[in-house]
Order: structure tokens, then C-alpha cells, then sequence
């Protein structure tokens, strides 16, 4: 399984940005994907998931409402579009897979991409 998330980049308190997640080796609608992220000096925390048909999505209680996880499995990808950005958003951010199909919501996930900075300055 391969997980490429790309989009990061720096912006501006206010400002928004859309990260993506291309998944391959793994059967894309047949698993919910989530997206986390971790600052610098923090653990790295739950953003959001969302299940294999995009039926289902939840989120962390400080990004609902300015953040939307989507997913388009004709191109095996997730999306994260990021809204009203703060500076305390300000993390490298990761999509990631459960080890298992029809699984959601995942209480663990195996397969992790390599992760994409975003910057967002006051």
C-alpha cells in the first residue's frame, strides 16, 4: 500500500488549502481513509475520516465546521480542503489507511504516506 498525500504549502491566516492522498495497492472503495497531522514538539493528532462510499465522514472538534474530507474513488484519492486557516493548524499532515476493508470507523490505522507540510503564518 502506498499513500502519496500532496497540497501543503504556506498561507496566510484566513487562507484555505486542499491537500490530496493518492492511494495505491489496496482496493480504494473498499476503505475509509483518514487524515492526521502533527506539529512540531506534539503528538500526532486524529483530523478526520471518512468511510469507503464517503457516506460517513467525523472530525476533530478543532477543525469541524472549517474543514471537509472528501474522497473520489474513480481516481483513488482523499481530500482534505482546509478552511479559515489558523496558525495553531500549523502541522505536517498524513493520510492513512486501516489493514482492513469495510472497516469504519477505524480504530487503527496500519498504512501511513509520507506526509505534507502545512505553514500557516499570523
Amino acid at each position: 500500500v502506498q499513500l502519496q498525500a500532496s497540497g501543503g504549502g504556506l498561507v496566510q491566516a484566513g487562507g484555505s488549502l486542499r491537500l490530496s492522498c493518492a492511494a495505491s495497492g489496496l482496493t480504494f472503495n473498499t476503505y475509509a481513509m483518514g487524515w492526521f497531522r502533527q506539529a512540531p514538539g506534539k503528538e500526532r493528532e486524529f483530523v478526520a475520516t471518512i468511510g469507503w462510499n464517503g457516506g460517513n465522514t467525523a472530525y476533530a472538534d478543532s477543525v469541524k465546521e472549517r474543514f471537509t474530507i472528501s474522497r473520489d474513488n474513480a481516481k483513488n484519492t482523499v481530500y482534505l480542503q482546509m478552511m479559515s486557516l489558523k496558525p495553531e493548524d500549523t502541522a505536517v499532515y498524513y493520510c492513512a489507511a486501516p489493514d482492513r476493508s469495510y472497516y469504519y470507523p477505524p480504530l487503527r490505522y496500519d498504512y501511513w504516506g509520507q506526509g505534507t507540510q502545512v505553514t500557516v503564518s499570523s
